[in-house]
């Protein structure tokens, strides 16, 4: 009878590595600065536990096809935002796409909003990563921020106490700080600043956005001679009169007391004139002393005045007593803006 043959073992040469060395949990393969998955390719610099490091602004590999998108979080008359994730890193961003096939007006704007996101950097201002044109389209790829909009936070609290809007204007980053790095750093006027334009997240941070009718001060006096964007501005501006960065003050006075009452200070109007027979005509509006101290009283004041000599600067206002009154009780923003508002995403850092 044959002897039966032992099973034969099969072995690599202990010199070659298994392909497992090369593979990350998540199925990626990594040698060195490569990094491959089923998304594509990308060269990353070294990072712990072989994943891809966080996307920065203004990177030269990030693309829209490395964009998921999981839901459109806002739209408007020219195109729309959409929360998107990036399939390498995991992070969430926000994406404005805008259709062109519009008037050249509004093309301008756009090419004005570009320029302006480009050079305004800063912790203060919603975080521009890249830009893209495809298809007749522009796709601006912003920081989400995950709280929405203070209009939409007014949506669901109506007002803001006092004490909270102090700490969201003194805080950093916060929305004078903000102005004044537009201001005084970049000589640029917002143009537009409104609850819309405001946006939070989880974390407390306040963040100026939106610079679609923005202008860069290029003359040397500072100053603006055209009409364009919402009615719901300053009196020089309405009137067709000269305007700088003063005209930001103004709206952002009227920002604060919608905020705190939770109504816009002018009535609604059906025309232009009667918007400016208002703003021109009418006394500036103020916050009612019966419900407010007079330090919040002071500080609406010192931004709502016709004349724009007489209001206050971004860095005075800094100085106003009205943003160190509520010190002692060491408001927490985040923890209002998560409970007292919509539920929000909880993404860890990483991915925020």
């Amino acid at each position: 009878m044959a002897t039966p043959r032992r099973p034969i073992k099969l072995a690599l040469p202990s010199h070659e590595s298994t392909i497992g060395k090369f593979l990350t949990q998540s199925g990626t393969f990594k040698d060195g600065d490569l990094l491959v998955n089923k998304y594509g390719l990308r060269i990353v610099s070294q990072s712990e536990g072989g994943e891809a490091p966080p996307i920065e602004p203004l990177d030269s590999q990030l693309s829209l096809d490395d964009l998921d998108v999981i839901k459109v979080i806002g739209k408007g008359s020219s195109g729309n935002v959409q929360l998107v994730r990036h399939k390498f890193t995991g992070q969430f961003f926000a994406l404005k796409v805008i259709q062109l096939i519009i008037e050249d007006s509004i093309r301008s704007q756009i090419a004005q909003e570009l320029k302006i996101n480009l050079s305004t950097q800063c912790q203060y201002v919603v975080v521009f990563y890249q830009c893209f044109y495809v298809n007749g389209s522009i796709s601006i790829v912003l920081e989400y921020m995950d709280g929405g909009s203070l209009a939409d936070f007014l949506k669901t609290v109506k007002t803001i106490p006092e004490d909270y809007l102090a700490d969201i204007w003194r805080k950093l980053p916060i929305v004078l700080r903000g102005l004044i790095h537009l201001h005084h750093e970049k000589r640029i006027i917002h143009r537009d600043l409104k609850p819309s334009n405001i946006l939070i997240n989880h974390r407390g941070e306040v963040k100026i956005s939106d610079f679609g009718v923005s202008a860069i001060i290029s003359s040397s006096s500072g100053q603006r001679g055209t009409f364009t964007g919402t009615f719901k501005l300053h009196g020089e501006r309405i009137s067709g009169k000269r305007h700088g960065s003063m005209s930001d003050i103004w709206s952002f006075g009227l920002v604060i007391l919608e905020c705190a009452t939770g109504n816009f200070p002018f009535p609604p109007r059906e025309s232009f004139y009667e918007l400016l027979e208002d703003v021109v005509g009418q006394p500036p509006p103020s916050a009612p002393s019966e419900h407010f101290s007079p330090e919040f009283c002071s500080f609406i004041s010192s931004c709502i005045q016709k004349d724009a000599n007489n209001r206050k600067s971004a860095q005075e206002l800094l100085g106003h007593p009205f943003l160190s009154m509520y010190d002692d009780l060491h408001v927490d923003l985040a923890s209002y803006f998560t409970t007292a508002g919509s539920p929000l995403a909880t993404f860890n850092s990483r991915q925020l």
